[in-house]
């Protein structure tokens, strides 16, 4: 099974109340299907099919939460989505979840869907933000960065953008000029701007 140790580690510090809950969702998850893998994304727990989220939990104060991706394609609707982060409302004890034979439909549903390509209802109609401008230190530093310019001409619109933001929000030449240098550095490594926080 692909379980991570960072998903011991996570369920291990919440909570006791809420340990029973999360250790349950997990192994309803490896039972339906055991194939996926495990992460930490956003600071919580993430069940992923061929790296793409079709599951995530997380545990707070005084409740935790379940939340399919695709939601309701995949659950069917649970009625309660709104009430609180998830897709079952606040949950405090295991017997809040569905049975478990329900829930492993829901997992298979939405592995499918992933399997399928189908995007989630809330990014579907989301559409691209056009390009924004190279500030003009990061291209000079690409331009003398081989490897790094060939990364950053392969990476997704959205991941140039978020490069272009933070060295465009920078106030002083000498913070866009620092952010350029982190950047080019980051970009030769294949990492995203905010590779640091991917995997928290």
């Amino acid at each position: 099974m692909n379980r991570d140790p960072r998903v011991d580690a996570y369920i291990a510090s919440r909570q006791p109340f809420a340990r029973p809950i999360l250790t349950h969702v997990r192994e309803v998850v490896h039972q339906a299907a055991p194939d996926i893998e495990e992460a930490i994304k956003w600071s919580h727990v993430a069940f992923t099919r061929r790296g793409k989220l079709f599951l995530g939990m997380a545990a707070f104060k005084e409740h935790a939460a379940l939340n399919f991706w695709h939601g309701a394609l995949a659950t069917g609707g649970t009625g309660v989505e709104d009430e609180a982060m998830g897709s079952f409302g606040r949950l405090t004890s295991p017997a809040d979840l569905p049975d478990d034979a329900e829930l492993a439909g829901m997992i298979k549903k939405a592995v499918a869907l992933v399997d399928a390509g189908v995007k989630p209802p809330h990014m579907a109609n989301r559409k691209p933000r056009p390009e924004l401008p190279v500030p003009q230190g990061l291209t000079d530093a690409l331009d003398k960065n081989p490897k790094a310019a060939g990364v950053w001409a392969s990476l997704a619109p959205s991941h140039r953008r978020e490069y272009c933001e933070w060295i465009g929000e920078a106030k002083r030449p000498e913070t866009a000029a620092k952010r350029v240098g982190e950047a080019v550095a980051w970009i030769a490594e294949g990492k995203k701007r905010n590779w640091k926080y991917e995997n928290c």
